[in-house]
């Protein structure tokens, strides 16, 4: 069966003066494939991996070209164009995506990167995107994942405890802000892993797997560095929170923790614009 904004294995049926025919299984019969796409070297009967879907007259037309989602998946895209229809995204082919109006929480705006799903309207058979991403996630595991498990993400929208992020494309998970040690944007898609599932079966996620050996062993790292640089560190809790991850590949609040504890134990004193190591009187 023919998948509309998918890619599909074809088999070459002819050529024309226009490019190559396609044998389809579907109600479209033939699909073509334009010269400008042609693979070097192909025989009738070949099959071939191209991306289907539908041009200026909406009919279905095969690519070589890969566009940066499909039906079926999110990714953030760029605003190319609007007009009284909608707005237009650019996926990396020829004929922009559309996001109807009735498809947007909020206006979108051009040049604006935006998180969006793609999905086959099923009464006008084109394929749309929306940011209404909400009903296309699963907000609970239900048996999905397991604690300590690798997983894909995709970070979609910062809240007021952290991120948002999409879960092997198909369920909501958290990552909380303190957990952090490292600059995201929407859309990026990284190597996660399952941190908790909660008692509410949703799924909190960690990107360091080790944070909280890390973040255990903290003071000891804080004190080693002291030591290798003479007792004096300029990095202090009043440092840019990038500068205090460079060096120690911790949060600041989590920095600040630590630098609190030392100070208390008086392993560490506390200077201006410095934190000094106290001498050993053991």
């Amino acid at each position: 069966m023919l998948k509309l904004g998918q890619y599909n294995y074809l088999q070459i049926s002819h050529e024309t003066a226009h490019g190559i025919y396609l044998n389809s299984d579907s109600e479209y019969g033939q699909i073509l494939l334009p010269n400008r796409y042609k693979p070097r070297g192909f025989s009738p009967d070949d099959w071939i991996e191209v991306f289907v879907y539908l041009d200026s007259e909406d009919r279905p037309i095969a690519t070589t070209l890969k566009p940066k989602v499909q039906v079926g998946q999110f990714a953030s895209l760029k605003v190319i164009d609007t007009n009284r229809y909608g707005a237009f995204l650019d996926w990396g082919l020829e004929k922009d995506l559309m996001v109807p109006y009735q498809e947007q929480i909020k206006k979108l705006r051009l040049d604006q990167y935006y998180m969006v799903y793609v999905y086959l309207d099923k009464n006008t058979k084109r394929i749309t995107a929306t940011t209404k991403i909400d009903k296309y996630l699963k907000p609970l595991n239900q048996g999905h994942f397991k604690e300590g498990q690798t997983v894909n993400i995709q970070i979609w929208r910062k809240t007021e405890i952290g991120y948002s992020v999409i879960i092997e494309n198909s369920h909501l998970g958290m990552v909380y802000s303190n957990e952090i040690f490292q600059k995201l944007r929407y859309g990026q898609k990284l190597k996660a892993f399952i941190k908790t599932i909660r008692d509410d079966d949703k799924i909190d996620v960690r990107l360091n797997k080790t944070a909280d050996k890390h973040y255990q062993e903290l003071p000891d790292i804080i004190l080693a560095y002291l030591k290798e640089h003479d007792g004096i560190c300029t990095i202090t809790d009043k440092s840019p929170p990038e500068e205090i991850y460079d060096t120690f590949a911790v949060s600041k609040g989590n920095f600040k923790k630590a630098v609190g504890n030392l100070y208390k134990l008086r392993k560490i004193s506390l200077e201006k614009g410095m934190i000094r190591l106290m001498p050993d009187k053991s």
